[in-house]
């Protein structure tokens, strides 16, 4: 059976041309089913410099590319984001923050829907902040929640509060835990993510440039948050679940942990630590996407 994009936008049956100004790409000027219909895999993630990493390991993980080949940025007609893709794999920079992912995944789903891609799976890899687990812990999310630990992702559209659910796919949460357990090179766990608007205030950090609560008050907010069953915090969560379900797509998030917030603010682990860590919800991933297609 297959599944594919629902765009919940009646306007666009209207337009002549639908042009996708943050990817420098068009329906008038490329052919989206041509370029990207076998697309089944889509990962996303905030750094470009780590999608291409990711698309150069997936490449040679799957037998389409090795060592010193080299895969193109899709969208190099603009420096907003970062394209690549190598045959059903698609993976795509994002950006820091809600405002940021937001505006990609708009453009994404239209994308993807214009190429009539089906059966389509999404997942979010990046960096995030634990909270009571060993830095290097990879959290796949149960669900994403707001500052306030609510499971909701809420923005003003025409002056009006809009309220939207932020659950994810808890079967593709479970094939993804089950990957983890049979690679066994690193802790995983299902826990919820609290998805934040800022990286200082809004994370309970001590460290920013204002910070007006002292550190008890931190620490009984984080205790509050892992009480409620979160155990990672991160940016972009709750905006990339509610329109992935929207749209009618099979999400994830999958992230590894820099560091515990109970112990401290700052990242101190060295260089080499930190892309050893980053490196894992890649391999974890990669693993998914190879055992899906067969190729385990």
């Amino acid at each position: 059976r297959e599944n594919f994009i629902h765009l919940l936008n009646p306007h666009l049956e209207k337009m002549k041309e639908d042009i996708l100004y943050h990817f420098a790409l068009g329906t008038g000027t490329h052919d989206f089913p041509a370029l990207f219909g076998d697309v089944k895999f889509v990962c996303v993630g905030g750094s470009p410099s780590r999608m291409k990493a990711f698309i150069t390991y997936i490449a040679e993980e799957l037998g389409l590319g090795g060592p010193g080949c080299d895969y193109p940025n899709i969208c190099v007609g603009t420096d907003r984001y970062a394209m690549y893709k190598v045959g059903p794999v698609l993976s795509v920079s994002h950006g820091m923050g809600i405002p940021s992912i937001s505006i990609m995944l708009h453009e994404l789903i239209k994308l993807l829907h214009h190429a009539k891609c089906s059966n389509i799976t999404i997942i979010r890899i990046g960096t995030s902040g634990g909270i009571g687990l060993e830095p290097g812990s990879v959290v796949i999310t149960r669900q994403s929640v707001d500052a306030t630990f609510k499971p909701q992702f809420e923005q003003v559209i025409l002056g009006k509060t809009v309220i939207r659910s932020t659950n994810l796919d808890e079967e593709l949460a479970k094939e993804l835990m089950q990957c983890s357990q049979e690679m066994s090179q690193f802790n995983t766990v299902i826990g919820n993510t609290m998805c934040t608007l800022d990286f200082y205030e809004g994370q309970g950090r001590l460290d920013g440039a204002i910070c007006l609560y002292n550190e008890e008050e931190k620490l009984q907010y984080l205790k509050e948050a892992y009480d409620s069953g979160v155990r990672n915090i991160e940016m972009e969560s709750s905006v990339f679940a509610a329109m992935c379900s929207l749209s009618g797509v099979k999400a994830a998030v999958v992230c590894v942990t820099l560091l515990n917030r109970l112990e401290g603010d700052q990242i101190s682990s060295s260089h080499d630590v930190l892309v050893e860590y980053q490196q894992r919800p890649q391999k974890l991933v990669g693993y998914f996407i190879k055992k899906s297609l067969g190729k385990v």
